[in-house]
Order: structure tokens, then sequence, then C-alpha cells
């Protein structure tokens, strides 16, 4: 099985230590979210975990216990998001310098291909339009050449109710205003080849995230986070089907989340997670 850290919420930065428990236990009580009476538990054995999938903004965490981690049996790899947005989006972010400095760490130690650079969502707003996005993007892709192989990305869509409300109360507040975002506009697409050329520039290839859009001619490729190639290729892993339970358009193979949604320190406005 392959087991998701999380897409519910920042173990690695948040809850580090209490993932090594339940590593210790061997398992993991993982709460339906839509009821928490009802209540999944996961085997955390090594001979059950296929490979962990990190999913964070901030690795320090794997990268100080990677080694061990191997030790006791276990494959993994990690994707961080780096953003670097104003902090009316996003008030608590990790420092940008020391992640960086840990994702090249953990690519010397672990390789390239074991760190995923998300830079996620791609929000258009009056404070982080086309123009901040092709600056701030290019500055960030310059500083991980050479440390990642690749970069995902995604539209803000504004789909989460939560997140939605988030943003409307900025917009109300008159902090910022959202600017259209979709794939099929001219102005979008022009900066998703920009932002493309930026990463091939830099050594990387860029990819979708759960994009209905096809996006390959602009130079990105459909991507997934829980990506079956990647395990093959690294592990000689087979990642099964695509995992029904996500989006429609969604490309990750099966996969267990464990964590719980809930609120967050990070306090990402837009965040589907955040509850």
């Amino acid at each position: 099985m392959i087991i998701s850290v999380s897409r519910r919420c920042d173990i690695p930065r948040f809850g580090f230590d209490g993932f090594l428990k339940q590593l210790d236990a061997g398992f993991a009580d993982v709460p339906n979210p839509f009821n928490h009476a009802r209540i999944r538990r996961v085997s955390l054995l090594p001979a059950d975990v296929d490979a962990f999938v990190f999913w964070t903004r901030d690795p320090r965490s794997v990268l100080e216990h990677g080694v061990m981690l191997e030790e006791r049996g276990y494959r993994f790899y990690v994707m961080v998001t780096l953003t670097d947005y104003p902090a009316v989006l996003e008030p608590n972010p990790p420092d940008r310098e020391a992640v960086i400095s840990a994702m090249e760490e953990f690519a010397r130690r672990f390789g390239p291909a074991r760190i995923i650079w998300r830079y996620d969502p791609v929000l258009l707003s009056t404070l982080t339009d086309p123009g901040y996005h092709r600056e701030n993007f290019t500055a960030l892709a310059r500083s991980l050449n050479r440390t990642v192989e690749r970069v995902i990305i995604s539209l803000y869509d504004g789909e989460y109710g939560g997140a939605k409300r988030r943003i409307r109360a900025l917009e109300d507040a008159g902090r910022l205003r959202m600017l259209p975002g979709t794939a099929e506009l001219p102005e979008v697409k022009t900066l998703l080849a920009d932002l493309a050329a930026a990463a091939g520039e830099n050594g990387m290839i860029m990819q979708s995230c759960a994009e209905a859009a096809d996006l390959s001619d602009l130079g990105i490729m459909a991507g997934s986070c829980i990506d079956g190639a990647l395990l093959s290729r690294l592990w000689g892993i087979n990642g099964g089907a695509r995992d029904k339970n996500q989006r429609p358009h969604c490309r990750c193979v099966s996969s267990a989340d464990i964590g719980s949604y809930g609120p967050c320190p990070a306090g990402c406005v837009y965040c589907y997670a955040r509850r």
C-alpha cells in the first residue's frame, strides 16, 4: 500500500513526532472526514508499506529522519509546496531559504527524483498577477536549479467552500481582488507557457495537477503527485489503478491518506484542507 502523508494536513511540518510514534505502534487510525466516529486503521508496518509520499511546505523533518526511515525499511519521496506568496495569502510560511537549503540537501542525499517542487496553486489576483508569477516563479526556479527534476502546478479554481469564503472576506475588506484564472484565457495560457519555459531553462519539467485542460501545447504535460510511473522507476513498485476517490481529473494512483482535516497553523487562505 502507498501511504500519503498527507493531503489532509502538513504532517511533516506540524506533526512529524506523532507520525514517528505511529510508526513505532505500527499503525495509524484515520477518521472518516464525513463521520469521525468511523475509524480506518492503516498498517504502517514496513512489510505493508510500499512507499510513503510526503506532502509539506517544509521538508526538514523528513530530511532529518530520512536515513532512519530507510534503515527501518521504508521507501519515500517528498513533494514540497513552495510559492512564496504575500503574507495576506500565506501568513505563516516556513523560512524560504531554509526550505530551499533543505531541498538541496535532500537531493544530494536521496537523489533529485525523490524531491518534487509544487508551485500550487497558481492563484491570480491583484497581489499575484501574471507579472508577479513570472518574476516569483523564475526566481524560485533558479534557486532550485539542479535540485529538482520537476515542478507541479495547478490553477486555483475556487471550488472549495472554506477557501472561497476566506478569499471573499479579503475581497470585501479591499485587500485584494481575484482575477480570472482559467486555462482557456489567452493571458493565462501565455503565463503558463512562460512558467514552463522558465522551468525548462532551470533543468526541470513542468506538469499539471488535476487540470481538465490539455496544456501540452504550452509545454506542460498532465502529471500526478502520487505517481505510479515514478514509483515504478525508483523501486519497481506497481502503483495500480487511478485513485477513484480523488477529483475527476486527478491522475494519482491509489493510496491511503493518513492524518485528518482541521485547523492548520500555516493559515494559508486558499487551502482546501483547512477547516
